[in-house]
Formats: C-alpha cells, sequence, structure tokens
C-alpha cells in the first residue's frame, strides 16, 4: 500500500508569534523575578596565632549567646554587643564571619544618622552610627527581628495624622484624598503588636498626580529599608506616625507591587523566630571551627 505523507500545521504561541492588534497596542508579558538569595556558610579565615583574634572570638561566643537567648525566648532583644574598641585583625574576622546579608538599611536622624546591614546570620544585625561630620561614633552587633532603632525612633518626630484640607487639592488629583482619610483611620485604630493594614495601591486607579500628592502629605521619613531576596523590595518610613511606602521590583527593576501600609515594621524586613533559631545553630558551627 502506497503511503500518503500528510502535513500537520505546526502552531506556535507565545510572546511575538501573534499578529499585532489594529490599534497597536501589545501584549506586555510581566517578568518574573529569576535570582534567588540563599544561605551560603561564611569563608572562615585561618587563624595563624589565635591569641590575635582571642577578643573577636570573644565577641562570637557571646553574640552565640545572645542568639540562644532569642532562640529560647522569642522577642526578647539582647542587649547590643559594642565592638568599636577592636583592632584591625579582630574587627576583620567579625566582619568575615558575618557577611552581609539580605537587608540593609540607613537612618537619618536630627543629628546623627546609622547604616544597618543584616549578616548572613538572619537576625544578627551590625550597626554603624556616624555623627553630623560622618565620624563613626559607635559599632555594634544587636540579635533581634529587627533592630531597636526602627522601633523607637523612626516615628518619634512624625506626625501623627494626615494633614489635609479640601481647597488645597491640586488639579489631577483623583483618588488621593480618600486614600488618606482611610491611613488617619487606621492610624487611630493602631496598636504595636496589631495587624498591619495593607493599602495595595497597584491595583487602585492612580494618576502621577495622586501618587506625588500621597508622597508629599505622607511627607519624608527617616528609614530606607532595602531588602533583597527573591527580587527587590524598597521600604521607606514616611513623615506620618505608622505609615510605610513598600515597593517591590523584579529583577528588571521594573515596580510590580506598590503598597502602603499603616502598622510596624513590614514584615518582609523582620527576621522570624525561625530565622534566628537556624542562625544560632549556624553560628555554633562555626565556632566549632576554632575549638
Amino acid at each position: 500500500m502506497r503511503e500518503i505523507p500528510i502535513s500537520i500545521p505546526v502552531a506556535l504561541a507565545g510572546p511575538g508569534t501573534q499578529p499585532a492588534e489594529a490599534d497597536g497596542a501589545s501584549l506586555d508579558i510581566l517578568q518574573l523575578p529569576d535570582e534567588m538569595t540563599t544561605f551560603r556558610m561564611p569563608e572562615m579565615p585561618a587563624l595563624e596565632e589565635p591569641e590575635q583574634c582571642r577578643q573577636g572570638l570573644a565577641v562570637l561566643h557571646q553574640l552565640g549567646a545572645a542568639l540562644e537567648m532569642s532562640a529560647r525566648q522569642p522577642g526578647l532583644s539582647a542587649e547590643a554587643i559594642e565592638i568599636a574598641g577592636l583592632d584591625a585583625p579582630n574587627l576583620s574576622l567579625i566582619d568575615q564571619v558575618l557577611g552581609e546579608g539580605e537587608v540593609s538599611m540607613i537612618f537619618q536622624g536630627r543629628n546623627c544618622s546609622a547604616r544597618i546591614q543584616e549578616s548572613v546570620l538572619a537576625g544578627v544585625w551590625r550597626i554603624k552610627h556616624f555623627d553630623q561630620e560622618g565620624a563613626l561614633t559607635q559599632d555594634s552587633i544587636e540579635v533581634a527581628p529587627v533592630p531597636k532603632i526602627c522601633r523607637r525612633h523612626v516615628f518619634s518626630h512624625s506626625a501623627h495624622r494626615v494633614e489635609m484640607q479640601r481647597d488645597t487639592i491640586p488639579a489631577g488629583v483623583l483618588n488621593a484624598p480618600p486614600l488618606l482619610a482611610e491611613i488617619n483611620d487606621k492610624i487611630a485604630e493602631y496598636r504595636p503588636g496589631a495587624q498591619s493594614h495593607v493599602i495595595n495601591l497597584t491595583l487602585l486607579p492612580q494618576t502621577e498626580e495622586d501618587l506625588a500628592f500621597l508622597s508629599e502629605r505622607l511627607g519624608e521619613g527617616r528609614l530606607t529599608i532595602l531588602s533583597r531576596g527573591y527580587g527587590n523590595c524598597r521600604i521607606t518610613s514616611t513623615g506620618t506616625e505608622h505609615v510605610w511606602w513598600v515597593q517591590y521590583f523584579n529583577s528588571q527593576d521594573k515596580n510590580i507591587l506598590n503598597t502602603l501600609e499603616v502598622g510596624g515594621v513590614p514584615a518582609v524586613a523582620l527576621a522570624a523566630a525561625e530565622d534566628i533559631r537556624d542562625s544560632a545553630e549556624r553560628l555554633g558551627e562555626i565556632l566549632e571551627i576554632y575549638q
């Protein structure tokens, strides 16, 4: 029997395979993040003369004790460990052990500033304070879900509510005024420890004038947080008490989620209790090298 060839057309689908729309519009495919930061054990320096790093090792053992205490009693903040007085070899040891984790912060006070970096051990924070001239005044390590400075001083000089008069609303501002009223209500209701109230600006019809108006009325805050994990998250405190602006970006630096949160420090910047327990175990494994 003669074989008859059969031709089956293959239809392609996906971006770039379909004809363009009559009006020239094209489908914008959302690019998802393609990188994720994971824990990697720091490379430990070989101590040819352990006596030179005796103070640094003592600090690491003190840090281990603080982590163990925080792991046993979640929510209990240990006292900060001051390390500004250590010499170069000891500081170098601590720098290599701690490394740099996913979360970094900049705090700008009236008379001083602080640079905060989470270590590769989640819940362990390196905090450096600077005076107005930029000179280092304090260098410390703190174990906590988030450093104390983020809870105690961020809103110490902030407005207690958003002031807004109807006759001062600029042209082009359409949907921001009701949001400010909602924010004022949630500020009045908020109590420490309560769940944050989230306003998803990405899902709301907001003009550029709306966003500029929200930014101007909420004011500029003291703390900026960058969390680098699956994509990037930028968190800024506003000049209004308990109000945070939270923006998520993908690996192409495109804003994929824009929110306002009324509450405590946003959860994306916090170290969870299980993270601190893991950090206690990891530091214990690191210190075994020097036993």
